[in-house]
């Protein structure tokens, strides 16, 4: 046994001496002989700089490259701060470089420092660029850097560029979550990875037609190999408690990048409405007053996993896994409601209270396999994705009926439960061509199916047994096929820029309510073309004007004809029959100096969909039913300015005004309103100490009087002060935010035509304070691959309305 160990380990160390590799190591100090840990360390071929490896030092200094061919290279080794080491090895067996001493930059410490450069803003044809890298916003969280983005604005959760819904991408990947999910999870990532942030205004036909805004957030790269992790906690308090802890990881080796991001939330939530409605008799006289007050108090517990593996093939090939994982095994939802109904006289009629209890289990599970084939020109992209969506809701309501006096009337009382889940498939290929230095050429192709299938039923209790009622259960299934393919074509000149591009979508549809036997099919062909123009005669200067058609599909919810009972008076009801929203949106622009841009733009909408309040006079009952709104026409102007004050204090200002008109026919009746509304938003940022280690932002907005789908919304404030510090060597960052410090965010809303006049007073659970930590270890200079994939599908996975 002894004879044949020795043989084995003889064989085994010949075989290697074969082909012999090498390893080069050292360590890294400063002036003070201290140790530099994360200094970046690349080799490149000597022949054509072709880099070979890339590693950092670790906390002692130390680094070692293994495994090296014998040959000649170039050797650097950078920190910030610090002036570069350039060497050149020939390896032909172990090289100990022994110590490498860094020498101080100071005369260059505002051009390579982290904490001195401020962020910038770049204004394109089609779309303005936000670059934070190395800068103090790369200290937040990326939800931080869309707060601060110019022209977004993100209010209650949710994210606005131009009065519209954006959808995000990460690395030219789509985020399509719920608007809390989508900020939970930009909330738990941190930015210290961010490149820029894109606001593509004008996407090309490359995007998806349903695509009208696109926020891509631009992760850097780095070809440092090694681990780092994170660890993060935040504490908010409103008007009650809500925590969030995590933790990502990111490793990458030669041909491998992994990355993991953990989060938890468990929060409680609190809303308050303040409801009046007229209802009126058949000669349009007022006939009751019902004022209704509801509190609204929701628990959750949500679990979110993101994974996305890359393997590197070969230099040509590139495999990609994704993953994003939603559970939400926890959630409860108490809305209790008191009711005053008035008669003509405004004498009380009668009252009653309703309570509301609703329990819910979810998952969103959404998976991808990416493949990219780089030829010697062009890249070839492909995709697979799969989506796995189950909602689970059970209700139970009660309501007590008393005269004017009090004397006890009746309880009614009801159970429902309803069951949602989505399966959707989508492939696509996207093929780049650079043609020559100034044009490229791309062209596509994509697919997708989705099936979703809905039950519901509803029980009244009656003397303490459950009793179907037949007219409010049903089934609805639905399926619907996509197929899409588009060109898209850039030039450049010395002076001009031109991007053309067209897609077409072939849509077909095919649902079924089972109750009354209803089938919906739909069968359509639509051609969206875009173009952008650009023009700059001097080097500060710009003019640029750009068109899009686009489409916006009715998400799954509201298709499904089931009637949601909230109370015995206030119904949601889905609309099997919407159509689809069409958009053409011009834009005239310029931009000036880096720092100032103005447009002036044009947007006509048909079927525009809206979920309106609709009064039923005849029965009592206030329907919210989404609805197709015929034409709807928006036109203003924006300004937007982003400079320096001095090097510690930058400002963003956005002064934008526009008219929005809504026309339809109700009832056989026109029905027309307008409104012009001004916004204006003014952000401060700062920079302190001398490390520039603390940084403070305060934004304020104020959103005028404005018009949604023919609800008329107050104006309000809008406000939030956020401060971050750096500590333990950068490693940490502790941060403390403020949110509605004037207390002026809650707002009003009114529906008014014809025999509709109703008006809702919101107190969104938004005015809080949230206290933050995080603590980085491992390579803090290595940059992640994190990209949460989605798919346009996956944008129209909503919930119910609360």
């Amino acid at each position: 046994m002894k004879l044949k160990t020795l043989f084995y380990l003889l064989f085994f160390t010949s075989i290697l001496s074969f082909g012999q590799e090498y390893s080069v190591f050292g360590n890294v100090v400063d002036e003070q002989s201290l140790p530099v840990p994360f200094a970046n360390i690349i080799l490149t071929a000597q022949q054509d700089s072709t880099i070979v490896k890339g590693t950092s030092t670790d906390d002692n200094g130390f680094f070692k490259f293994n495994a090296l061919d014998k040959g000649a290279y170039k050797f650097k080794v950078s920190y910030i701060g610090y002036k570069d080491v350039l060497k050149v090895l020939t390896v032909d067996r172990n090289i100990d470089l022994g110590t490498i001493t860094l020498m101080e930059e100071a005369q260059n410490l505002d051009e390579v420092s982290i904490v001195y450069k401020k962020p910038t803003f770049k204004k394109e044809a089609d779309r303005l660029v936000f670059n934070i890298q190395n800068t103090a916003l790369a200290e937040g969280n990326m939800l931080q850097v869309l707060k601060s983005t110019p022209g977004v604005l993100v209010i209650n959760n949710n994210i606005t560029v131009k009065n519209s819904t954006p959808t995000v991408y990460i690395n030219d990947r789509k985020v399509n979550l719920s608007a809390s999910d989508l900020t939970q999870l930009l909330e738990s990532s941190p930015a210290n990875a961010i490149k820029s942030v894109e606001v593509i205004t004008n996407p090309s036909a490359k995007y998806d037609a349903s695509s009208g805004v696109v926020l891509n957030i631009v992760m850097s790269k780095n070809l440092v190999t090694g681990y780092r992790g994170n660890v993060f906690a935040n504490y908010q308090q409103g008007t009650f408690p809500i925590y969030n802890v995590g933790t990502g990881h990111f490793f990458k080796s030669g041909k491998v990048n992994f990355y993991a991001n953990y989060s938890y939330t468990d929060s409680k939530e609190n809303r308050d409405d303040a409801e009046d409605i007229n209802y009126f008799d058949d000669n349009q006289n007022i006939d009751q007053f019902w004022q209704s007050r509801t509190n609204r108090n929701k628990w959750k517990e949500t679990h979110n996993l993101i994974m996305n593996f890359d393997y590197n093939l070969s230099s040509n090939n590139t495999l990609s896994l994704a993953s994003n994982l939603l559970f939400l095994p926890y959630y409860k939802y108490k809305k209790y409601n008191n009711t005053n109904v008035y008669d003509a006289s405004n004498a009380l009629d009668f009252y009653f209270d309703s309570n509301n209890l609703e329990r819910d289990e979810k998952h969103n599970l959404a998976f991808d396999i990416d493949f990219e084939h780089r030829f010697s020109k062009g890249t070839l992209s492909l995709n697979s994705h799969f989506t796995d969506y189950d909602y689970r809701q059970n209700q139970d309501v009660i309501s007590n009926y008393f005269q004017e006096d009090g004397s006890f009337i009746e309880t009614t009382a009801f159970n429902t439960h309803n069951d949602q889940h989505t399966k959707i498939f989508a492939g696509k290929a996207d093929y780049n061509l650079p043609v020559n230095d100034s044009s490229t050429f791309e062209t596509g192709l994509k697919t997708s199916h989705v099936e979703t299938n809905s039950n519901t039923s509803r029980h009244d209790i009656i003397n303490g047994q459950k009793v179907l009622d037949p007219n409010n259960t049903d089934g609805f299934d639905y399926k619907e096929d996509v197929y899409a393919a588009y060109v898209n074509y850039s030039k450049d000149w010395e002076k001009w820029n031109v991007i053309l591009g067209l897609r077409t979508e072939q849509t077909k549809i095919n649902s079924t309510s089972i109750l009354n036997n209803q089938t919906n099919r739909q069968d359509y062909l639509e051609w969206f073309p875009t173009a952008s123009l650009s023009y700059k005669p001097a080097e500060k200067f710009s003019l640029y004007t750009n068109y899009k058609r686009s489409i916006e599909r009715p998400d799954y919810q509201s298709l499904n004809p089931f009637r949601f009972y909230y109370n015995d008076s206030n119904v949601f009801v889905g609309n099997p029959n919407l159509k689809p929203t069409i958009t053409n949106h011009i834009v005239l622009g310029t931009s000036l100096f880096d720092y100032f841009t103005f447009e002036a733009y044009y947007t006509h909408s048909k079927n525009y969909i809206s979920v309106l309040p609709r009064q039923d006079n005849t029965n009592d009952i206030l329907l919210f039913t989404p609805l197709n709104v015929d034409k709807t026409v928006e036109y203003g102007f924006d300004f937007i300015a982003n400079f320096n004050i001095t090097k510690d204090w930058s400002i963003s200002f956005e002064a934008w005004v526009f008219n929005r008109e809504d026309q339809t026919v109700f009832d056989s009746s026109l029905v027309n309103q307008d409104q012009w509304t001004d916004v204006n938003v003014l952000q401060n940022d700062f920079t302190f100490l001398k490390d520039r280690s603390l940084n403070i932002d305060f934004t304020i907005y104020y959103v005028g009087k404005n018009l949604q789908g023919f609800r008329t919304v107050e104006d309000r404030w809008l406000s939030s002060l956020s401060i971050s510090k750096s500590i333990m060597k950068k490693r940490a960052v502790i941060s403390l935010s403020a949110e509605d410090l004037f207390n002026a965010q809650d707002f009003n809303y009114a529906t008014r035509y014809l025999n509709q006049f109703s008006t809702i007073r919101t107190s969104l659970d938004d005015r809080f304070i949230k206290l933050g930590f995080r603590y980085n270890f491992g390579n803090t200079n290595l940059k992640t691959n994190a990209e949460t994939k989605s798919t346009e599908e996956r944008k129209r996975l909503k919930e119910k309305i609360n």
